[in-house]
């Protein structure tokens, strides 16, 4: 059933102006195109809702049963769009963002210093979960986006590379390996090694390397998160390989970072969203300032 907005708001204004002129005016029509408005309206309720006569303009008595609900359709819709507008032109709102730990640690607290700045009405949920998680959170609607580590096209999701940062060997600055400008894979077999395990977006990409050079894919120890791992590591028992966080200026003084070569890797990272849906304008906000150079715009 199509419901004639536009009629109902031209009913209102002749009933509250009692008057088709001052009514036409207030709705920039012509009286032509007003007097259609409510024909429409009448013929859609079956009913005169107004008495016009060449002095004056009255509401029949159907008029006046509808004239207080069709107030309030009118302000509610009025007001609701008002809202609406409001929202997007501030970017008002909830946010719910999945991530895995080590980059809720890592990435996102300058970034979501700077939102707060920018949105102070707005809440940000974060869901942390491991790895593969983090995309099923967003496939299902739990999230509106997330940051995972980057995979092959899908259909279903849309996603925009945030960093490609190398795999490298993070160990004790006491440990052998430390002083060395880079080390091979293969060169890991002597050490004991700390490797992430369940649901980690790493996990794949590393033990199938460590297998390539006939290491065991799964080291020593295997943690389920880096910042479990980096604490391993730094107390020396063994050496864990992670994605390098130098660059960032998150390794504490107790960790030093080694590149890992032959081969060069890198664990893409990786903001991901559902393709065919739009994101709230608060959640598009927050996710342009993640991409790189979005937290130092002037957007907001």
């Amino acid at each position: 059933m199509h419901l004639p907005m536009d009629d109902v708001q031209a009913f209102v204004q002749v009933a509250e102006l009692g008057s088709f002129t001052r009514a036409a005016d207030r709705l920039a029509l012509t009286q032509t195109g007003l007097t259609r408005r409510i024909q429409r309206l009448e013929a859609f309720v079956g009913l005169p809702l107004l008495d016009r006569t060449s002095r004056r303009t009255t509401l029949t008595a159907a008029g006046r049963d509808f004239l207080p609900l069709a107030k309030r359709v009118v302000e509610d819709l009025t007001h609701g769009l008002e809202r609406l507008r409001t929202t997007a032109r501030l970017s008002a709102g909830d946010v719910t963002l999945a991530t895995m730990p080590a980059v809720a640690y890592q990435r996102l607290p300058m970034v979501l210093a700077t939102y707060a700045r920018r949105y102070p009405s707005n809440r940000v949920m974060l869901l942390e979960r491991s790895g593969a998680l983090v995309t099923e959170a967003v496939r299902r609607g739990d999230a509106e986006f997330g940051i995972h580590i980057g995979q092959d096209p899908q259909d279903d999701l849309a996603e925009d590379l945030l960093s490609a940062d190398p795999l490298v060997l993070v160990c004790h600055p006491a440990h052998a390996l430390a002083s060395r400008g880079s080390v091979a894979w293969a060169e890991l077999r002597e050490d004991d090694l700390i490797t992430l395990g369940g649901s980690s977006g790493n996990r794949a990409l590393v033990e199938m390397q460590l297998a390539r050079v006939g290491l065991p894919g799964r080291g020593r120890f295997v943690v389920e998160n880096t910042p479990s791992a980096m604490a391993l590591a730094a107390t020396g028992v063994a050496v864990a390989i992670l994605p390098s966080a130098t660059g960032r200026g998150l390794l504490s003084g107790a960790l030093v970072e080694v590149p890992l070569v032959e081969p060069v890797l890198h664990r893409r990272l990786s903001l991901v969203r559902r393709r065919r849906e739009a994101l709230t304008p608060a959640a598009g906000a927050l996710y342009r300032m993640l991409l790189p150079g979005g937290a130092s715009s002037g957007e907001g």
